[in-house]
């Protein structure tokens, strides 16, 4: 209905454009909201506030224009004007009650629309370095990046999803390294192990495998790994001077292929785990880019010399610059050190123009709210690529936050300190690491309780719901153990039975389900989603402890059995999009 009122209005508009009341250049945004008071209406807008200036008349003056030159309609019962010049509406109360046909109509399909139909969406989420397996703060960006990834396509947007590996680099240098080192001490050779290594248990598996798949293959004695290396800080040195030694010692000692290979196999193991993980986790993608291949197809020279071309770079002090600062970012960077290595930020510059190149009409990136910093050059670069940069949407993520009792869980991926994603899953389920994942606004801190997320009761928010869904399928057993079957078109046909204040309520709140997946999707916040379905679980329980179902009135009856699986199939077609089981028992 909110459609439809905005294009009464956009009539409206037009009408007065040929009356010469607006000017024939205007194209203004219509909002439509419902009303919070049903004193109010049904549905307000603001057009008039807005056009106001533009017409050389006051709010309330071109509102009653606006008013007059609303086409009819059978629905709107009628049109007020409110205040400084809103217009309010009032629809039929019996209009409401057709969505449970259109619901029963159009089963999954149900509030899906097709607004973003024709337009090309990526979306890159997770995007962990391949240095260790998941832990509970990458979770959140899963379930968020997933789920913003989902609504959109339910409102028609090709959605592309896509992770990029990390493959290249330093820290998978420091990762292959460490793997190593640990594949050394499982060959019986005694060493420190460098206190900037990757630490984990998953390092010690991946090392034992090596050795069992590959025997001594990649032997080094000790002392000829140390020989003249630095000391590591413990010893008063520089700990990254240690690490970067090592690794070239590892490059030189085992050669380009056994490096590689060794390299490969900690890239291999861990990356397979991060995609078992995501995929238990209700996470797919389309693709996954690697970093190399940007490297070795020479996408980053490609991308640096479209910025030369540009102007945007230049030399001093033996590194390369982009000279990201007259484009909006704080200073300029470097994209090609003194050594001659690229930068990370001269890979992401490629990358985007990858991006760019596919033909994508957006441009959704999600990160950790700890790379926020990075969205100003990132743009810069965009610009300088040539590319209008509203393309871009950067979404940020602040990560979850766990708690055993009163004691924080510290994480560190370097350390091996840290809970995992495969662990929280165990523990919580699914369905409820999702739930509590984007129960919030992406943004806002969160500290997940493990103690609710597990419980069965009416304070989990995630049972809540879901026991809204199981509750309609008990009803639906009992009907059928008290030998009697629902008759849905005669239930249709009395739906003018429905006169609780309960009933009203769900039907109301039932209509209002397309905007709201509408508007969690184009504005990228999957708690409105949440919000609505904890709202119409709260509803449904609330109908459900005041009225009897299974009355003796067969009229009656089937009214309200149409109503609650309308209920149902709506809980379902949320859960749905959340990747959330809607259980038929609890």
């Amino acid at each position: 209905m909110k459609h439809k009122i905005e294009a009464l209005i956009l009539q409206a508009i037009e009408t007065l454009k040929s009356e010469s009341v607006l000017d024939q250049d205007i194209s203004p945004k219509i909002i439509v909201d419902r009303s919070r008071d049903p004193m109010h209406g049904d549905f307000a807008t603001n057009i008039a506030l807005m056009l106001a200036k533009l017409a050389r008349l006051s709010p309330r003056q071109l509102a009653e224009k606006l008013i007059t030159a609303l086409p009819q309609n059978d629905v709107i019962i009628k049109v007020e004007l409110a205040g400084p010049g809103f217009i309010n509406f009032f629809i039929d109360p019996g209009f409401h009650f057709q969505v449970i046909k259109q619901i029963h109509s159009a089963g999954r399909e149900f509030g899906l629309s097709q607004i973003g139909f024709g337009k090309k969406v990526q979306v890159e989420f997770v995007s962990a370095n391949p240095t260790g397996p998941l832990h509970v703060g990458h979770g959140r960006g899963a379930a968020y990046g997933s789920v913003v990834a989902d609504l959109l396509q339910a409102v028609g947007f090709d959605v592309h999803r896509e992770y990029y590996v990390n493959d290249a680099g330093r820290q998978m240098d420091i990762l292959a390294t460490s793997v190593w080192l640990r594949y050394l001490e499982v060959c019986g050779e005694v060493l420190p192990f460098p206190s900037n290594g990757y630490r984990g248990d998953y390092i010690r598996e991946i090392a034992w495998n090596i050795h069992k798949d590959s025997g001594t293959e990649y032997h080094k004695t000790a002392s000829s790994v140390l020989e003249n290396i630095p000391p590591d800080e413990p010893q008063g040195g520089d700990k990254e001077a240690h690490i970067d030694a090592l690794i070239d010692r590892a490059k030189n000692l085992l050669g380009e292929t056994g490096y590689r290979e060794a390299f490969q196999i900690g890239l291999n193991t861990i990356l397979g785990d991060i995609k078992d993980d995501l995929k238990e986790f209700g996470v797919d993608y389309q693709e996954w880019f690697s970093e190399r291949q940007l490297l070795d197809d020479g996408s980053v020279d490609k991308a640096l010399q479209r910025l030369q071309s540009g102007g945007h770079l230049y030399e001093q002090d033996g590194a390369t610059w982009f000279a990201s600062s007259r484009l909006g970012d704080e200073k300029d960077r470097v994209v090609v050190r003194e050594n001659g290595q690229y930068t990370y930020f001269a890979s992401d510059i490629a990358y985007h123009m990858n991006k760019l190149d596919r033909g994508f009409d957006r441009i959704v990136d999600i990160w950790g709210a700890d790379h926020h910093g990075y969205i100003p050059r990132v743009r810069a670069a965009i610009a300088a690529l040539g590319a209008d940069e509203a393309k871009l949407k950067v979404l940020l993520v602040q990560f979850a936050t766990l708690y055993r009792g009163d004691e924080k869980v510290q994480m560190s991926t370097r350390s091996g300190e840290f809970v995992t994603l495969r662990q929280l899953r165990n523990e919580v389920g699914k369905d409820a690491a999702r739930f509590f994942y984007v129960m919030r606004r992406s943004e806002q801190h969160m500290d997940f309780d493990l103690k609710l997320a597990t419980s069965h009761s009416n304070e989990n928010p995630v049972y809540y719901v879901q026991y809204a869904h199981a509750r309609v399928c008990s009803v639906l057993r009992q009907l059928t153990e008290k030998g009697l079957e629902r008759n849905l078109q005669r239930g249709l046909d009395s739906l003018d039975l429905l006169i609780e204040e309960h009933e009203v309520n769900l039907v109301t709140s039932l209509g209002q389900y397309p905007e709201v997946l509408e508007r969690a999707a184009l504005q990228h916040e999957p708690h409105q989603l949440i919000q609505f379905l904890r709202e119409l679980a709260n509803e449904f329980h609330t109908y459900y402890n005041a009225h009897q179902f299974l009355v003796d009135d067969a009229r009656l009856r089937d009214a309200r059995l149409n109503l609650v699986c309308a209920v149902k199939q709506v809980l379902a077609n949320g859960l749905g999009l959340l990747n959330i089981t809607s259980p038929e028992s609890m």
